[in-house]
């Protein structure tokens, strides 16, 4: 996020997308509410008619994996109504003639063949982002889980930039994090190609800075695999051993028939968590794990502040602190890696991490600092961007609209889309432990407009088959208004009716995530 939770509530204007806040994002979400109780405008573009519509002022609804096309239409607008920011533009970007030579074609009436937004709805919304003192945009998995995906994000930085929406209070971009630490797993190198604060893993001056930390030579530069190439690589018999910390893939992989056949072909699997997980009862070798309630660390969220999490109580049976484990399997490797506390850890964190330099124990013992902070006397960074962006100018992306890979057709008439409801998280290893939760929320349910319904001659709560080109699953039918005419969403949760043995893994060329959000599927009765 490049601004704060808390400054959600000083935009005029609150731009949100790719997001069922109310159900992802539950406690983010009374901001958003808040806001809108205020006098606050909320705009909701999203296909389905999700709760947080109810607090918006203007819902639109683009057919699924059309977002490049209204964020395109958006900008026409503002620019051919010369409503951009054009300071902001001259002073603290470039690259604006090649993206809005691109956003030339995309006027209302084509972006409504695209998307299916009427024309005078993608104008209204120009008018009401771009003339807004302070605007915001909160996005999440609705527009990074596409084929597209990282073109998504960057023609949401377009449209903020080109109306001077960053750097200030109110203003921003903003992604909403799923989890309570994958924005301090980001920070912390937990991705293929970069060291802790995205320093990259081939430029040495870094790597010399870890060597001489670590007392150690010869890192490597070469960048690592994303999960999903790795599951390609195992299938293939080129990927012989996994180790997985914390995730349960052969629930939340997409196309999970394939990723089954994969696992399969691995030599040896190890899997390190709090639960026998689908994945864990797959593994060679299982480590048992504290929970975040059984250890002290921090957590790094999704406004990019950094906190303390304290223990609060005993692990159960033999299970360990998971930085343990990993030091004394690196050590029978032959590493030598010595801490005696996870004060230890986070005090070579800030050693060898200049955005959290400034971060000490004792400084956030109370209070979170935000990121970058990088010496002990700063305050803190809660919004990004002010005087300059990280690279200098802000640079303009000229995107035009590509289709997702797989689309409707005679034997797959409907889109699939997946997401979570609010009673369970991700995979349901934790959440389907309770009782309470799944009374709530008991199984697997096939979400389908009421004309869809009818079309099909099925009713609430029959059992469907719904088929995909990789795979079938059986659940029970939901007509619901939230559902658009040609669009099927099904919860990714559970393990009984996996919805990612329908999904497409058909990955973004730059983030390597899967387009979990548009595939194409059939649905019939069950016999």
């Amino acid at each position: 996020m490049t601004n704060t939770i808390a400054d959600i509530e000083l935009s005029d204007v609150i731009l949100v997308t790719g997001s069922n806040t109310t159900e992802n994002h539950p406690v983010l979400s009374t901001f958003i509410k808040r806001a809108a109780l205020k006098g606050k405008t909320v705009i909701v573009v999203d296909p389905r008619k999700i709760k947080l519509t109810e607090h918006a002022q203007k819902w639109l609804r683009p057919n699924p994996g059309t977002d490049i096309a209204w964020i395109n239409g958006l900008m026409n607008v503002i620019i051919e109504e010369n409503l951009q920011n054009d300071q902001f533009i001259k002073g603290r970007t470039e690259g604006f003639e090649e993206m809005a030579a691109v956003v030339k074609k995309y006027t209302p009436s084509y972006v409504e063949e695209i998307t299916g937004i009427p024309a005078n709805e993608i104008i209204e919304t120009a008018r009401l982002f771009a003339t807004a003192d302070k605007a915001s945009i909160c996005y999440c998995m609705g527009i990074t889980q596409h084929t597209c995906g990282t073109d998504n994000v960057k023609s949401l930085a377009n449209l903020s930039m080109l109306c001077g929406h960053l750097g200030k209070p109110g203003g921003g971009v903003n992604p909403l994090r799923g989890q309570n630490n994958v924005q301090g797993a980001c920070d912390m190198g937990g991705l293929p190609n970069v060291f802790t604060a995205y320093q990259k893993v081939d430029d040495p001056t870094v790597i010399k800075r870890y060597e001489t930390a670590w007392d150690v030579s010869g890192l490597s530069p070469k960048p690592g695999l994303a999960v999903t190439e790795m599951i390609h690589k195992a299938e293939k018999g080129e990927f012989k051993s996994l180790y997985i910390i914390g995730e349960n893939p052969l629930v939340s992989d997409p196309d999970l028939n394939h990723a089954e056949k994969a696992f399969k072909n691995l030599e040896f699997l190890v899997v390190q968590d709090i639960f026998l997980t689908e994945t864990a009862q797959m593994a060679d070798v299982v480590l048992p794990s504290f929970c975040f309630a059984e250890k002290d660390g921090t957590f790094s969220n999704t406004e990019r502040r950094v906190q303390r999490v304290r223990k609060a109580v005993e692990a159960p049976g033999f299970t360990r602190e998971d930085w343990r484990i990993t030091c004394d399997i690196a050590n029978k490797m032959g590493a030598n890696m010595h801490y005696n506390s996870a004060k230890d850890i986070f005090e070579e964190i800030r050693k060898l991490t200049p955005s959290y330099a400034g971060i000490t124990w004792d400084r956030i013992e109370t209070k979170g600092i935000h990121w970058p902070c990088p010496t002990i006397d700063h305050p803190g960074t809660p919004i990004l961007h002010t005087a300059q962006f990280t690279r200098g100018k802000g640079l303009f992306h000229a995107i035009d609209h590509q289709p997702p890979a797989e689309l409707p057709d005679a034997d797959y008439p409907y889109i699939l889309t997946t997401g979570r409801v609010i009673y369970h998280y991700h995979t349901g290893s934790m959440t389907m432990k309770s009782d309470g939760l799944n009374k709530m929320s008991p199984e697997c349910f096939v979400e389908i407009s009421p004309n869809d319904a009818a079309k099909l001659n099925i009713d609430d709560g029959e059992m469907v088959e719904v088929f995909s080109r990789r795979g079938k699953i059986k659940a029970k039918l939901a007509i619901s208004h939230k559902a658009v005419d040609g669009t099927i969403f099904i919860p990714f949760h559970f393990a009984q009716a996996a919805a990612n043995r329908l999904t497409n893994s058909k990955l973004d060329p730059v983030a390597k995530i899967p387009e979990f959000k548009v595939c194409a599927i059939t649905i019939k009765k069950a016999a």
